[in-house]
């Protein structure tokens, strides 16, 4: 490469940095403000043979019903966006608020909430299982129901985004609130909560995907990979994962998957 070549690589280069900066500053603005929306806000809950009726104004539905999960300091309005696009794609979607105001507490608690939701919601309308998608810390409560709390029973399938399993140091911005929770100390490298979820391995068949961002420097897209998991690297910050329609269109691909086949036989919807 000659060294006109080389400055032209080095100024596109500048170009896409500064493109994708301007990008995920707008990304975090509308995350923000999606957040801002808190825990309140009435959403329609699935109802028996909903996951076959057809969403109006949108595609067929598609699948199980869909359980978003937020994550660490977040609300359930930051999954605003990211419902609304999957719900235009056809899927019944729902999210629980996690912690009174921000979501704050140990990862276990959460994810013991969202049992007792899923068992409440196959009661009333008669599926066997959900998909749940788990935005950052969202995915580790995903992750942990999955491993510990029996939803290998009840998960088709768990998407996670920019989901920090391996841990991520930028936890240690969120100390201040540990006096109120525990989840800043359980999201660090090597914490006692993280070695725990390592220790017990996938179930047979679990079907899990994690997305990271190449931009995302509050779970670094090296701290989302898992070994066992799917993983997909799209071009966008830690906030675009929620916020980008382009993202919501990965999602619903996976979503649309066949069912994992386990034992020879195809999991029933």
């Amino acid at each position: 490469m000659g060294l006109l070549d080389g400055l032209r690589a080095r100024a596109l280069g500048l170009t896409k940095d500064l493109t994708g900066g301007v990008a995920d500053s707008g990304h975090t603005a509308i995350y923000l403000r999606q957040l801002l929306r808190g825990n309140h806000g009435r959403r329609p809950h699935p109802q028996a043979g909903a996951s076959e009726r057809a969403v109006e104004g949108g595609e067929p539905a598609s699948g199980p019903p869909v359980l978003l999960i937020h994550g660490y300091f977040a609300t359930r309005g930051s999954l605003h966006l990211m419902e609304r696009h999957l719900v235009s794609r056809g899927h019944v979607v729902m999210s629980y608020p996690l912690g009174a105001v921000f979501n704050l507490g140990d990862i276990r608690d959460s994810a013991g909430l969202i049992a007792r939701k899923v068992e409440s919601i196959i009661a009333q309308t008669g599926v066997t299982r959900v998909d749940i998608v788990g935005h950052s810390m969202g995915g580790l409560v995903g992750l942990y129901y999955l491993k510990r709390l029996g939803g290998r029973h009840r998960v088709r399938r768990l998407v996670m985004m920019g989901t920090p399993a391996q841990g991520t140091w930028s936890a240690l911005l969120g100390l201040f609130t540990a006096p109120l929770g525990m989840a800043s100390l359980q999201l660090l490298p090597g914490s006692p909560f993280l070695r725990e979820l390592a220790e017990c391995p996938l179930p047979p068949g679990a079907d899990v995907v994690s997305i990271g961002a190449l931009r995302d420097w509050l779970a670094p897209v090296a701290s989302t990979v898992l070994e066992g998991v799917r993983h997909i690297s799209v071009p966008t910050g830690h906030s675009g994962l929620l916020v980008e329609e382009q993202v919501a269109d990965i999602v619903t691909r996976l979503l649309r998957e066949p069912s994992p086949v386990v034992d020879g036989a195809r999991l029933a919807t």
